[in-house]
């Protein structure tokens, strides 16, 4: 099993400027890459929350190395206030989440998130209940399942792909379900294996990925306190979609009506002003010792002193 490799360490840790006495929150936790250069950069507290109770058993030596100043929290960071409220905690100086698989879970062929490993087809990052991603291959209508492959995985031939699922049930392996959509979508020219679009789809959907990071990032904003940093590391254009909208419109650059007119500016007190002109990507040393970085963006942002947004401002 390769170890946990954190992708674009240095520009995050560039962007959040570990202080000492800080107060630093890693949302995703994973294989504590994040964490564990906060820590050894400054003489600061960090907060590891994840949804995975395997990633928080594997950190407590990382927490016991850094006994008294790293805290593991099992939970969603969509709930990181609350979690750290309980805790004595009200504001935090940086947040920083990657939105990726860890390594540990996608060489783990139990968890099912690999089409390259066979096993379960599972893929809940929270094993303890809810559907896995068979429940959702083998129960859905195969006009949810199209819709599920179109939505959440860019799927082209969703419709198709889904018919000929629904065909070969029950599937319960990861192979039988790569093997499935290889066969049907064929395997083509390209590095990208043909069934990485569907296994997305079903991860995203088992995990309800795209609301969490949603009500993650609203989360972060309570959290942060002023001149605090965001950052977020996404890996496909859904997630990375939805960080751009929410810091545009926190920065009070709402939708334009069309693309030729310019932004309208809104009326209310921007929260967070985004540090860079667009995101950041690997360089091309990282991708090459680390092929996972490779459609990795950073976006980074500034809270503002402006009260936190409530859900009548919203967009």
């Amino acid at each position: 099993m390769r170890g946990h490799i954190p992708v674009m360490l240095e520009e995050v840790m560039t962007a959040l400027s570990p202080r000492d006495d800080a107060i630093y929150v890693d949302g995703t936790f994973g294989g504590g890459g994040y964490a564990a250069a906060l820590l050894e950069r400054a003489q600061c507290t960090v907060y590891g929350i994840d949804r995975d109770k395997a990633a928080i058993a594997k950190g407590r030596a990382l927490s016991d190395r850094f006994e008294g100043r790293l805290t593991l929290i099992h939970g969603r960071f969509s709930e990181m206030d609350a979690l750290l409220a309980t805790r004595g905690i009200t504001q935090a100086d940086g947040v920083a989440l990657d939105l990726g698989l860890s390594s540990m879970q996608l060489d783990d062929s139990a968890r099912g998130f690999a089409f390259s490993h066979d096993g379960p087809l599972d893929m809940r990052m929270d094993a303890s209940g809810g559907e896995s991603a068979a429940d959702l291959v083998n129960t859905l209508s195969e006009a949810s399942l199209a819709d599920l492959l179109r939505r959440y995985g860019e799927e082209k031939r969703a419709k198709s792909l889904s018919r000929a699922i629904v065909a070969s049930r029950p599937i319960t392996r990861t192979s039988e379900l790569a093997q499935l959509v290889e066969r049907h979508l064929g395997r083509g020219a390209g590095r990208v294996h043909p069934a990485t679009r569907s296994f997305q789809a079903l991860r995203i959907a088992v995990n309800d990925e795209l609301a969490e990071l949603e009500r993650g990032l609203k989360s972060a904003e309570r959290v942060l306190k002023p001149k605090g940093r965001l950052c977020v590391v996404s890996f496909h254009s859904l997630e990375d979609r939805i960080v751009k909208h929410f810091l545009m419109e926190r920065e009070g650059r709402v939708g334009r009506g069309s693309r030729h007119a310019p932004s309208r500016e809104s009326a209310r007190e921007p929260s967070f002003r985004s540090i860079g002109k667009g995101p950041l990507q690997p360089g091309s040393d990282e991708v090459r010792t680390n092929p996972r970085s490779r459609s990795a963006r950073l976006r980074v942002a500034e809270r503002s002193s402006a009260p936190v947004w409530n859900a009548s401002q919203e967009s």
